[in-house]
């Protein structure tokens, strides 16, 4: 799969150790950084390059990683058709793609360990969206309906 993958400073060294893992399983990365713990970055200039990336198609899916994971969540969401999410245990991270279309995992570098960052991505990665439970496709339809409403509402 093709993914693009991002962290601010305080994800750094976790985001790495994932990149490691990604590209020995045969997945194809699109890495858009941050490169360094040593120098304070903003976290939605990455969640938003992650987002777009996987708007555009470029990637697949996408993983942001932060401190908490929830401005990296907030930043990405502001894009229109992403689906992001902050996720700390596995069944959020598979079902929030299997019935939410979820596309962009988001992750706290500071609230959960490598182990289990692992397990997460694992987890989203390996789930497809349930396009054959009707309830599950409803439901999207009704997020991308508010999505739409809201950008018609937008002043800009």
């Amino acid at each position: 799969m093709k993914l693009a993958i991002a962290a601010d400073h305080a994800g750094f060294p976790l985001k790495e150790m994932l990149v490691e893992v990604l590209r020995a399983q045969g997945h194809e990365l699109l890495d858009l950084g941050t490169d360094s713990a040593d120098r304070a970055v903003d976290y939605p200039d990455f969640a938003e390059a992650v987002a777009r990336a996987v708007v555009s198609g470029e990637a697949e899916r996408g993983i942001v990683v932060c401190g908490s994971g929830v401005g990296a969540s907030i930043a990405a969401n502001k894009v229109p058709g992403v689906y992001a999410a902050l996720c700390h245990d596995t069944y959020s991270a598979h079902q929030g793609v299997e019935h939410d279309n979820m596309n962009v995992l988001c992750l706290g570098s500071r609230v959960i360990g490598p182990a289990l960052a692992q397990e997460l991505v694992a987890a989203f990665v390996g789930a497809r969206f349930q396009i054959d439970e009707e309830r599950h496709v409803r439901r999207h339809r009704k997020v991308l309906a508010i999505e739409r409403a809201c950008i018609e509402a937008s002043p800009d």
